[in-house]
């Protein structure tokens, strides 16, 4: 256990460290960056959505220089096979006995952090090919596996405009994501600083931090941070809450939401709470913790109707809601009389 500690406080120091780094080249966004530490170290994938030009492509490489990770970038494009993203094999000659045989060319996928930009511009056979990868750790090609890094970190990019000829990600394949991060404009003082930094003087050089050997190190920590039971029930009822045929559910959610968040969501809130608690050295998992992850965790898991539409809700306005609502304090199935009261109105 006492190593346990050390490592908490290794990482809430090492997490400082890392973000004064990334300042000298990023700007604000710190929530981003927040999210983006807390996915890495709970073993998550992140998609990014937000307008050109937002520092998504910088705010990522340096992030891999930082840790000392190798950095691989691929532009989705209509025309993109699988094989470009995970690799082939081809024929070589052994020039000393004249046999042919077949050798694997690795992909841009066998790397430690890899930015796919702008995901949902290649058709789903392609983006399968990926996404399969993120989940089994591995690729196969010609019968044989090859696996993929011991840190293997995908950051995945969605531009919100230009929708006409693109191919989103079917709901079951945006699941295999921990967070969706909305990347938004800065506030004008950081926009200014933006503007004085880029344009004078070359670009300032970052330290290594962390390395791989220590994000695999930490990655096992995180998951032994214990979680009391409250804080667990906790993040079943929020996400049971946001299922239209759960008991629990108010009858904004029946009447406005078609699908809910499945049991991954609760891994995934419950292990980002984790992960934010140590990077803030704390060795327990708080209820704030679970609340300041839920957007990130859900938005992407809720698929809202017409009528939600027409009521200008937004899957981040009814995640808000229902953190407001949903009693931290209840344990066991059902819901509370004051969730019930507001919500049901």
């Amino acid at each position: 256990m006492q190593n346990d500690v050390e490592a908490v406080e290794a990482l809430r120091s090492g997490y400082a460290r890392l973000r004064a780094e990334m300042g000298k080249v990023i700007v604000g966004q710190d929530d981003v960056l927040e999210q983006l530490f807390i996915a890495l170290f709970a073993g998550g994938h992140c998609i990014l959505e937000g307008v050109p030009g937002l520092a998504k492509t910088l705010m990522i490489s340096t992030l891999a220089r930082c840790l000392d990770l190798r950095f691989n970038r691929i532009q989705f494009t209509p025309d993109l096979m699988p094989s470009d993203i995970t690799g082939t094999e081809v024929i070589q000659e052994d020039k000393a006995s004249g046999t042919r045989m077949f050798k694997f060319l690795p992909g841009p996928v066998f790397t430690n952090v890899l930015l796919a930009d702008e995901i949902n511009r290649t058709p789903p056979k392609t983006q399968a090919a990926l996404l399969e990868a993120m989940q089994e750790r591995h690729v196969t090609v010609g019968g044989e596996r090859h696996d993929l890094p011991g840190v293997f970190f995908v950051l995945a990019t969605q531009n919100p405009i230009e929708q006409e000829g693109t191919y989103p990600l079917p709901e079951a394949q945006q699941d295999r994501f921990l967070f969706k991060i909305n990347v938004g404009y800065p506030p004008y003082d950081e926009e200014l600083a933006i503007a004085e930094r880029t344009t004078a003087g070359a670009a300032p050089e970052v330290a290594r931090v962390f390395d791989g050997a220590a994000i695999t190190g930490f990655q096992p920590v995180v998951r032994r941070v214990p979680a009391a039971p409250d804080v667990l029930h906790y993040a079943l009822r929020l996400v049971r809450a946001t299922r239209p045929e759960d008991e629990s559910a108010p009858a904004i959610v029946r009447s406005m939401i078609t699908w809910g968040a499945g049991p991954r969501a609760v891994q995934g809130l419950i292990l980002a709470g984790k992960a934010r608690a140590v990077i803030h050295g704390r060795s327990h998992v708080a209820v704030e913790d679970l609340s300041a992850s839920a957007p990130a965790v859900l938005r992407h898991r809720l698929v809202l109707n017409y009528s939600a539409e027409a009521e200008g809700y937004s899957p981040d306005r009814m995640i808000e809601e229902l953190i407001e609502y949903v009693d931290p304090h209840a344990t066991g199935p059902g819901s509370n009389e004051r969730f019930q009261k507001v919500l049901s109105t």
